[in-house]
């Protein structure tokens, strides 16, 4: 199946509440642990979360490793505006969380450089993957850590709807279609590897960890 890119953001009320209302918790746990599992020795220091959307994988971060400050940027003021309230409602973390809206590339970071840069699903979304390697370049310091994980695209438009029927049968129709959405707007693994290779992050490993999942991980160069 050839790839169909999709919008960029998603901005509208309607569907930031439903991917905010909508149960990823156990994708948003798993992802937390798989951090946890390949970089068990940062336990400090500054990690950047690009496309945050509602920060429910920052809250967590900051939660599990009390000595990481984490910063969640997205380009979507709906989406914020939910991270926000999940912020409020977790004072404890207010001196360790910020969320910020910017828009890749060009936003402006809090710090100029982070000990980990992650992202969870924000890839596809991006018409130029080009935009989201050079940002986690820039982002993170030499030798940063870096996790990703993202959908990956399936053999054909049939696949991506049964997969669509199978994780989010009971879900609202605008999530089940940006979902569907998503999927066909996927790179598929060795799209990925070749982008790295482009931008001289070759050292980085991708393996698929699900049906419909990929997992990128590794660190930086040292420049």
């Amino acid at each position: 199946m050839q790839r169909i890119p999709e919008p960029e953001l998603m901005d509208e009320a309607e569907q930031a509440r439903a991917y905010a209302m909508a149960d990823f918790a156990e994708p948003n746990a798993r992802f937390v642990s798989y951090f946890e599992t390949e970089f068990p020795d940062l336990q400090a220091g500054a990690v950047l979360d690009l496309g945050c959307g509602p920060g429910d994988i920052v809250l967590r971060l900051a939660t599990r490793r009390a000595g990481l400050t984490v910063h969640g940027i997205d380009g979507s003021a709906a989406m914020l505006r939910f991270a926000s309230e999940s912020l409020h409602e977790a004072p404890a973390l207010g001196g360790r969380v910020q969320f910020i809206e910017g828009l890749l590339p060009g936003a402006m970071l809090p710090l100029p450089g982070y000990d980990a840069v992650v992202s969870n699903s924000l890839l596809h979304h991006l018409h130029d993957p080009g935009v989201f390697w050079r940002a986690v370049r820039e982002a993170g310091l030499p030798g940063a850590a870096v996790l990703v994980m993202d959908l990956f695209r399936p053999q054909s438009r049939a696949a991506a709807q049964a997969i669509v029927d199978q994780y989010a049968a009971t879900e609202p129709d605008v999530l089940r279609q940006d979902f569907l959405a998503s999927l066909c707007a996927a790179f598929e693994p060795g799209e990925v590897r070749a982008q790295l290779r482009e931008h001289g992050l070759d050292g980085l490993s991708v393996r698929t960890v699900s049906d419909r999942h990929l997992l990128i991980s590794g660190r930086l160069p040292q420049r």
